[in-house]
């Protein structure tokens, strides 16, 4: 299994842009207006447990429910909710600060399939089911944008 420190670039690492670049796709806005804010930090925490469970979890801190509580605040305003996020942290710019990881297409897709199976249970969150094909378009260019890395292959 990968270290944490497997997962951090040094500054002599290339900058990957993955061909064609990123795709692009508009978040779902009126979204929150349905789930609400403890509906959405819900479904961030349940995405965060799987995260830690899976290949990619030494690439997250330690302490998951602070990570998930942070990520919340980013997709609250991304759903047509407050700027939390904006308000706490500042602009976003998650590509900026993704960069410190190496992340690469076979991270993504871990990252992506963690995501979809926190969507399976879209009724748990309130999640409207007529948006959900609208928010994964979102979230497959959204997470194009933080591959930073040439893809290796992960050990099992």
């Amino acid at each position: 299994m990968k270290q944490k420190k497997d997962f951090f670039r040094s500054k002599n690492d290339p900058l990957h842009i993955p061909p064609g670049g990123p795709g692009a796709s508009p978040s779902p806005p009126r979204v929150y207006d349905q789930m609400g804010e403890q509906s959405i930090q819900l479904m961030l925490k349940d995405f965060y447990k799987l995260l830690g469970s899976s290949e990619i979890a030494p690439m997250f801190p330690q302490e998951l429910e602070q990570a998930a509580a942070k990520s919340a605040l980013f997709f609250i305003g991304l759903l047509g909710g407050p700027p939390l996020y904006h308000q706490t942290y500042g602009p976003p710019r998650m590509r900026m600060r993704h960069l410190p990881f190496k992340i690469t297409e076979s991270h993504r897709q871990v990252w992506l399939a963690c995501f979809y199976k926190v969507l399976e249970n879209s009724e748990r969150y309130r999640f409207p089911d007529q948006e959900i094909p609208a928010f994964k378009a979102f979230l497959e260019g959204f997470s194009g944008w933080m591959v930073n890395s040439e893809d290796t292959a992960m050990p099992s």
